[in-house]
C-alpha cells in the first residue's frame, strides 16, 4: 500500500486556507467594539458643527435685521418678520432689501428659526432662536440672541 503524502498535505492546506466561524465572530465583535468607541466621538463633533452653524445664522440674521432697521426706522413686526428681510412689506418705506441673498433658511435641524418682535428678553428690539437638537422651545439646548437663564429642576 503506498500513501501518497501530496494529498494528505493538499487537503490540510485547503482546510486551513478559510476562517473559521469562531474567527469570523471575533473578527465582527472587535469592529463592533471599535464603532462603539469611534462614531461617538464623530456624532459629538457633528453636534457642536450644527450649533456653530445656528450661532452663525442669528448673527447673520442679527447683521440684516440691524440693516432693516437702519433702513427703515424700526426692525420687522410680529413672528413672521424674517421674511420681510427677503420682501418688501407693503406698509414700510425707505425698504432696500433684500437683506438676505438667498430664502430663509431652516436651523441645522432642518426647523424654521423663532422670531418676535418686540421680544419678550429684548423689548426695544426682537427675539430670535433655533429650538436647537431637540425640536423644542425652551429648553437648555436652545440658541438665542439673548442671554438664557438656567433652568430650575
Amino acid at each position: 500500500m503506498k500513501i501518497n503524502l501530496s494529498n494528505i498535505y493538499s487537503r490540510r492546506s485547503l482546510a486551513r486556507r478559510g476562517f473559521t466561524l469562531i474567527e469570523l465572530l471575533l473578527v465582527l465583535v472587535i469592529l463592533g467594539i471599535l464603532a462603539a468607541i469611534v462614531v461617538p466621538k464623530f456624532s459629538g463633533r457633528t453636534e457642536q458643527a450644527r450649533v456653530t452653524a445656528a450661532q452663525a445664522q442669528i448673527a447673520t440674521f442679527g447683521t440684516a435685521l440691524d440693516a432693516f432697521e437702519v433702513d427703515t426706522g424700526s426692525y420687522p413686526k410680529g413672528r413672521n418678520g424674517l421674511l420681510d428681510l427677503v420682501e418688501q412689506p407693503r406698509d414700510t418705506q425707505n425698504w432696500r432689501g433684500p437683506y438676505l441673498k438667498n430664502e430663509i433658511p431652516l436651523d441645522p435641524w432642518g426647523n424654521a428659526y423663532i422670531y418676535e418682535c418686540p421680544g419678550k428678553r429684548n423689548p426695544s428690539s426682537y427675539d430670535l432662536m433655533s429650538m436647537g437638537p431637540d425640536g423644542r422651545e425652551g429648553g437648555d439646548d436652545d440658541i438665542t440672541n439673548y442671554q438664557q437663564q438656567p433652568s430650575r429642576r
